[in-house]
């Protein structure tokens, strides 16, 4: 059976607060004040724990929450009109879930988890009515909303114009990037999603994905070793991932 089926989700209700999060400087709080952030507070009223596998939504559900993603990585994908799989983004904490459906009040793809992990559910309606009265708020959901167009438009650059080496590159790079943010390791993570759902949310088949690993390895760039992932050269993939943006420009 495919390790994402049409699984209820599993759920444990535990007490919440923003501000004694962990990833507080990273999500929907960022720059409130202390009062403003216990405003917050009162609408988050648990956080939510989905089992490894599980479905937090499914494409089509109406939209009654965001997610704030508090521990674990989820994926988001939507099903081709022949059946296949596209993933469209992976989430980690500090990260918001559940924005595609704000424009229609359904969700237009499905979050799983890749690994056990937590989510703050914050129920949209009243998150509205709280930005109205707190602009700080209203700011920072503006910020995130543009934050999820430009990584839209950075994965159109990549589909455009990078070959399969630079693709990969560059979604390592985006990883570890994000990954220091929070306070882990740059040069040495593991991968939470299988090689299939790389080459999915890349464009890129199976086979392409283990021959662009051989390649970088062989550069003296990457080292993957089942899900263990070492950064050899940090700057060497951040140059050949600016190499691909300096030639579009030209």
């Amino acid at each position: 059976m495919p390790p994402f089926e049409t699984r209820p989700i599993q759920v444990q209700y535990l007490k919440a607060a923003c501000s004694s999060c962990s990833v507080l400087e990273l999500c929907l709080p960022l720059g409130l004040s202390h009062q403003e952030v216990e405003r917050l507070d009162t609408l988050i009223l648990q956080r939510v724990r989905v089992k490894k596998g599980h479905t937090l939504y499914r494409a089509g559900d109406p939209l009654s929450s965001l997610y704030a993603v508090r521990l674990g990585f989820f994926k988001t994908s939507v099903l081709s009109v022949d059946g296949r799989e596209q993933v469209t983004g992976f989430q980690m904490a500090g990260e918001i879930l559940g924005l595609d459906a704000i424009s229609s009040n359904l969700h237009a793809c499905s979050a799983f988890a890749l690994e056990d992990g937590e989510v703050c559910p914050i129920p949209f309606a009243q998150l509205e009515q709280l930005s109205q009265a707190l602009p700080s708020l209203q700011h920072n959901l503006n910020k995130i909303l543009s934050r999820e167009i430009v990584r839209d438009h950075s994965m159109l650059l990549q589909m455009g114009n990078m070959n399969a080496d630079e693709r990969l590159a560059a979604f390592l790079l985006n990883l570890s990037q994000r990954l220091s943010l929070r306070g882990y390791s740059s040069r040495a993570f593991v991968l939470r999603m299988r090689r299939e759902e790389i080459g999915s949310y890349l464009g890129l088949r199976l086979e392409t994905i283990c021959r662009c690993i051989a390649h970088l390895r062989d550069q003296g760039l990457v080292i993957i070793d089942g899900k263990q992932v070492q950064i050899l050269d940090l700057e060497g993939l951040k140059q050949r991932v600016a190499g691909c943006h300096n030639a579009a420009r030209e």
